[in-house]
């Protein structure tokens, strides 16, 4: 691709995002860090402006823009809360897009429609204590009982599990792995205590257990057995999405970090005539301009239809390193005051830490971009 340009709807959605960003996300962003909690009013706000769906055809009740406006949403909601961001990705791109990849037309215009008006939060289930990159691991089980699959057992570090209406679960049945949809109001389904974790605070993350949870027979997702296949399509898309969210981060941290070593003074000048600072601003920008490449590139193959699996490892890979190297820096130009809870860098680089671990750990997209170089000797 030598050329991506976004359409003027596009540049709307990044206009509007942007804007209800500055005005209500921002002012309220360590507020929901401290209170480690997203208010319910914002939540509403999100779903009003059709921010919860708006990777989805409109049929399901979604905005139609696909993947390339769901990172452009992304990149901009994180630029002012990176717990928000995480909420989002765990409802919209793991939680309901597995619905809207394995579901039926019934389950999706049941499901998906509620999601992507923010009527209904989603979660997505396929962790455990034994299968967190170890995905075939998973010990939870469902059997099949007359017209329900009945399912036992418990997912570990569940974003949203807590507040989810409906969960996408990954158990072991007598076939394979398969997926199903769960509403958490159903008897059997229990929430653990929020977790307390370093960052993404506001975020919040559950253990989930299922005690002879019975689940209608069609709310399985796909054909029993394909599970695997369909969590793997889930997170291409997912792990694409935590690098529209990790670009944001890093832009923020780099406006922040200029405009602060213009103010901050010593020996009489600006810190930004400094080459030591002048270095760092110039890594910062370097890594953003390849965040951004990659990122939109592999949203454009993907809503064209191509298979993104080994692109969106690279892409979950180079923006969470990328974005840890961009906070570390802007916590080094801040000085103490980067350290400080009194500005937005010391949160921005406790909540940029996660995004080397969850949605398969960096080590996995390693595994997974050496095993297409691999069969095909390195030609891309």
């Amino acid at each position: 691709m030598t050329e991506f340009k976004f359409t003027e709807e596009q540049v709307m959605l990044r206009d509007m995002v942007r804007d209800f960003t500055k005005n209500e996300i921002k002012p309220r962003s360590a507020e929901i860090d401290a209170n480690e909690k997203i208010p319910d009013e914002l939540i509403k706000q999100l779903g009003e402006l059709g921010l919860l769906g708006i990777s989805f055809p409109e049929e399901y009740g979604g905005a139609g823009m696909g993947e390339v406006g769901y990172c452009i949403m992304q990149e901009e909601i994180a630029r002012g809360c990176m717990s928000t961001a995480t909420f989002i990705g765990a409802h919209q791109s793991i939680g309901a897009n597995t619905i809207y990849l394995g579901g039926t037309e019934e389950l999706k215009k049941k499901y998906l429609v509620p999601l992507a008006s923010g009527e209904k939060i989603g979660a997505f289930c396929l962790t455990e204590a034994q299968a967190g990159s170890d995905s075939f691991n998973v010990k939870t089980k469902a059997e099949l009982d007359g017209d329900h699959w009945v399912i036992n057992g418990e997912k570990l570090w569940i974003t949203n599990g807590g507040i989810a209406d409906i969960v996408s679960v990954f158990a072991r049945t007598p076939k394979g792995l398969s997926a199903f949809v769960v509403e958490t109001s159903d008897p059997g389904f229990q929430a653990g205590p929020p977790e307390k974790k370093m960052g993404i605070k506001g975020s919040t993350t559950n253990q989930i257990t299922f005690d002879n949870v019975r689940v209608p027979k069609e709310n399985l997702l796909g054909s029993e057995g394909r599970g695997f296949i369909l969590a793997m399509k889930t997170l291409d898309a997912g792990r694409l999405g935590l690098g529209a969210a990790c670009l944001g981060a890093a832009k923020e941290l780099l406006e922040m970090s200029a405009a602060y070593s213009k103010e901050r003074k010593q020996f009489d000048q600006s810190i930004s005539n400094f080459q030591a600072i002048q270095f760092m601003l110039a890594e910062m920008a370097t890594v953003i301009f390849t965040m951004e490449s990659i990122v939109y590139r592999t949203a454009v193959d993907y809503d064209l239809g191509k298979n993104i699996s080994k692109q969106s490892a690279m892409v979950k890979l180079y923006c969470s390193e990328g974005l840890d190297k961009v906070a570390d820096f802007a916590v080094q130009i801040h000085g103490g005051m980067g350290y400080s809870r009194e500005l937005p860098v010391e949160r921005f680089y406790r909540d940029s830490r996660i995004n080397r671990i969850f949605e398969g750990t960096n080590e996995i997209q390693k595994g997974i971009i050496a095993r297409d170089v691999i069969k095909k000797n390195g030609v891309m």
